[in-house]
């Protein structure tokens, strides 16, 4: 159920406005407040997933409702309804952060088409934010290696920029890692992070996924959908194995970085946006290059700076630091107390070819946790850790 609120001192475009959200959907839940002060004491106390606010009111303009509602929700896409002598005010609203505006009396297919985008959108930025703090505690960079010590350090310089960045490795060494550190190190940290794994999308939907679609643009497209650079406005999308996207999105993505504009797939409409693009990849991009694989006007927009992230192999000396680790994110996780391992089973995990990285040893440690002794001795990694 979607709650939207429609803040209108006029009864008459309030009753209108309910009429048609209500006839549109039965997942709308309307609330209507007769003006800026009691649309605030509304807010306060309730969350709203959608604001429909006038700017001309008494006691309190839409505009100081606006400041003081992205004081109290930011997260809260809000629509301004303006009238024809409104619409210089209506379009600095935007720049404080106002979702869009319509005119009045308001067209019935833009007030729908408005609504049904600026909810999309809310609940892309809700999922973001529910998953970002599911997980900000996962992306913790273990390691004192000078490969890591590298690492860190170029994050600090890079991540205050604006640069896009382009992470290399092969799976399972930590690349989404890098990406999360990047964003939370950046200025858009309070933005949303999106992320998108091109590999496991297939290629004849990746442009919808990226960039949305309009109602009918293809078979099963039943309403119009924000993409995902749409969803990343204001904060970082992270495009993984960015080496596997399709020629057509490979355009379209160049596009966007060239002129900071998408088009939903079966519109012709530009729509702004604000992003800043983190790739990855475990493939050589100069190689696909070479192969006509990938775009080289393409990689070199993505990679203004290079990171490689090296495999576990070669960081060897860090294998203690993230037994350790990974010891007690599993002890937590299983709620069960935590199991020492011996100097010299981890003396035996360092001596292991370690070809699924960091990944394979988070496994490897799980598994000697459950079937290990008391302490998990080197018999015991000979025992449950072999290949």
């Amino acid at each position: 159920m979607s709650k939207i609120l429609i803040i209108e001192d006029e009864a008459a475009i309030r009753r209108v406005l309910t009429k048609i959200l209500s006839e549109e959907s039965s997942s709308y839940e309307v609330t209507e407040a007769e003006d800026g002060l009691a649309g605030i004491e509304l807010i306060k106390n309730e969350d709203y997933d959608l604001v429909l606010c006038d700017i001309k009111m008494p006691k309190m303009d839409g505009v100081e409702v606006l400041e003081a509602i992205k004081k109290i929700k930011p997260e809260t896409p809000i629509v301004m309804i303006s009238g024809h002598g409104d619409l210089d005010t209506a379009v600095n609203t935007m720049r404080l952060g106002a979702f869009d505006y319509i005119s009045k009396p308001p067209d019935l297919n833009r007030l729908l088409n408005t609504v049904r985008i600026a909810l999309d959108r809310k609940e892309l930025v809700v999922e973001n934010t529910r998953l970002k703090k599911k997980v900000s505690k996962n992306y913790e960079m273990i390691g004192e290696s000078s490969e890591i010590s590298q690492i860190k350090d170029m994050i600090e310089k890079v991540a205050p920029t604006e640069a896009r960045v382009l992470i290399t490795g092969p799976n399972g060494t930590g690349k989404e890692l890098v990406a999360h550190w990047l964003h939370q190190k950046s200025d858009r940290a309070n933005g949303p992070m999106i992320e998108v794994n091109c590999a496991a999308i297939p290629s004849e939907l990746i442009e919808s996924e990226l960039f949305g679609h309009v109602k009918g643009a293809f078979t099963s497209a039943n309403k119009d959908r924000a993409g995902k650079f749409e969803a990343a406005n204001g904060g970082t999308i992270f495009l993984d194995e960015v080496g596997d996207m399709s020629h057509s999105a490979q355009a379209k993505v160049l596009r966007a970085l060239q002129e900071n504009k998408v088009q939903r797939v079966g519109s012709d409409k530009d729509i702004k946006v604000d992003v800043r693009v983190i790739a990855a990849t475990n493939k050589n991009l100069m190689q696909e290059i070479k192969d006509g694989n990938f775009r080289e006007d393409l990689y070199h927009r993505l990679a203004v700076i290079l990171i490689k992230v090296p495999p576990l192999n070669d960081r060897r000396e860090d294998i203690p630091l993230l037994v350790e680790y990974f010891a007690n994110r599993i002890a937590t996780e299983h709620g069960n107390g935590q199991k020492k391992f011996s100097e010299k089973a981890i003396q035996q995990l360092q001596e292991y070819d370690w070809t699924g990285n960091i990944r394979e040893l988070r496994n490897v440690v799980e598994r000697l946790i459950i079937l290990g002794e008391s302490e998990v001795s080197e018999s015991d990694v000979k025992l449950f850790a072999s290949k």
